[in-house]
């Protein structure tokens, strides 16, 4: 078996890895859509949703940082 053909049999199997891999995204993705939508049926707002899980995979500090970015500007803005 030549070298070239077991390169091409290594690429193709990695890109077969890949379209299985992105077709789980895409059902995992229609199951979050789901989720989100079970949610807003039931009273409960997706953006404001949405906002937390971000906020919940950050670091502490991060947040906290942001946070008081935020106040700094609400408060030059008069939104406090």
């Amino acid at each position: 078996m030549a070298e070239g053909t077991v390169a091409a049999d290594q690429l193709r199997l990695f890109i077969e890895r890949i379209e299985r891999l992105e077709e789980e995204k895409k059902g995992i993705a229609d199951d979050v859509k789901d989720v989100y939508a079970e949610a807003k049926s039931n009273g409960y707002d997706p953006k404001i949703m949405r906002m937390i899980v971000r906020l919940r995979r950050m670091e502490t500090h991060t947040r906290q940082e942001q946070d008081a970015v935020l106040e700094t500007y609400r408060a030059a803005l008069g939104l406090a």
